[in-house]
Parts: C-alpha cells; sequence; structure tokens
C-alpha cells in the first residue's frame, strides 16, 4: 500500500514520524502562540536537517493542475495537522489568510517564493492589500504565520523542479479566504474549501 493511501486516518508512516511528532508535540506546549511558533520553527528547522526523518515517497510526486496538500498527521492529544505540500514549477496560491489559525511553514526540499501582504484598508469584501516583503526560502528555513499577520502567497518559481514544504496548522485548515485582484491594490475575497490529495 502506498503510504499517502491512509490519508483518511491523517497518520501516514514514514521513516523518523515519531521523531518528527515528539520534536512538534513538545514545540506545541511551551505557552502562548509566539512562544510555541518559535519553538516549532526551531523545530522543523531542525527535523528538516535531521537524516532520520524521510517524508513518504508520495511528496515527492507533484500534481499537473495545481499543488498538492497532503496531510501527514493529525494530533489526537494537542488537535495540530501536519501537511506536506509539493509545488510543481511555477505553482503558487493566490493571497490567502489561514482562516485565523496560526501556522509554521518550513522548506524541506527546492525553493520557495514568499510574499506577505499588509492590509490597509477593508471596504466590505473589497481588501487593499500592499506588498510587505518576500523571501527566497531554501531548504531548513521556516517562518511562521500569526493572525491578523497572515496574509501571503507562496510560489515555486523555478522553470523546472520541484518544491516541498511542510506546514503545521494550530487544528486541521478546511478552509480559507483567498483574495482576486481587482483593480490597483485593491482584492475581493472569495471563500475557499481547502481539500487533501492522495497520491495516484
Amino acid at each position: 500500500m502506498n503510504a499517502c493511501s491512509e490519508l483518511e486516518f491523517h497518520n501516514v508512516d514514514f521513516r523518523g514520524r515519531d521523531k518528527l511528532v515528539a520534536a512538534i508535540d513538545e514545540a506545541v506546549v511551551a505557552g502562548d502562540e509566539h512562544a510555541v511558533t518559535s519553538a516549532l520553527r526551531n523545530a522543523l528547522c531542525r527535523m528538516i536537517k535531521d537524516r532520520d526523518v524521510q517524508l513518504p515517497d508520495c511528496v515527492h510526486e507533484p500534481i499537473v493542475d495545481h499543488y498538492a496538500r497532503r496531510e501527514l498527521y493529525r494530533s489526537p492529544q494537542h488537535g495540530y495537522s501536519v501537511v506536506a505540500m509539493t509545488w510543481g514549477p511555477g505553482q503558487g496560491t493566490p493571497v490567502h489568510d489561514h482562516s485565523g489559525l496560526w501556522c509554521v511553514e518550513g522548506v524541506w526540499d527546492g525553493e520557495l517564493e514568499i510574499t506577505q501582504f499588509e492590509l490597509l484598508e477593508r471596504d466590505g469584501e473589497r481588501f487593499h492589500f500592499r506588498a510587505a516583503g518576500g523571501m527566497h526560502a531554501g531548504p531548513g528555513s521556516a517562518g511562521s504565520l500569526i493572525p491578523p499577520h497572515e496574509y501571503h502567497t507562496i510560489r515555486n518559481t523555478s522553470p523546472d523542479q520541484v518544491a516541498i514544504s511542510l506546514h503545521i496548522y494550530k487544528a486541521p485548515m478546511e478552509c480559507c479566504s483567498k483574495f482576486v485582484p481587482a483593480k490597483g491594490e485593491w482584492f475581493v475575497r472569495e471563500n475557499a474549501t481547502l481539500a487533501t490529495d492522495e497520491a495516484a
């Protein structure tokens, strides 16, 4: 059975999973959300570089028409969700939020371009954003998002390389708001349901 065919159980088996889960479990009890996300960033950077931890083969398989979201683990004790994302060349997200959930994101393989957006004003379902800095993140780097500073995009800008990132959410992120460009720096909000993918 393919390791990622067990996604409905939210507990995919892979080399070093118990070590990764133990490191996350230790971090999520560190205190308030700032202490937790700081501890998680450090833990994730360590785990990405730890050769004992190897993500399942399926996360190296991109999906042609969208970036892949594969939930690898959901904590029965703490409620957090661990999702591996696979980014084919050129794949990325629109501006989006995280539905009020904190998240720590680390680049496992390849490079990703992350752009933060600042919300300047809101008019009903219209939002005025301005890009507020970006970075190219390579393997072993990690960052965190704590609402309300959660608006961002992620993109694999490589024309031929696949990128893989690991995301730890406070709770399963099954929906979010995405923001569609309207005019100038104005965007229109749309509700998006987030599904998880399985390997073919």
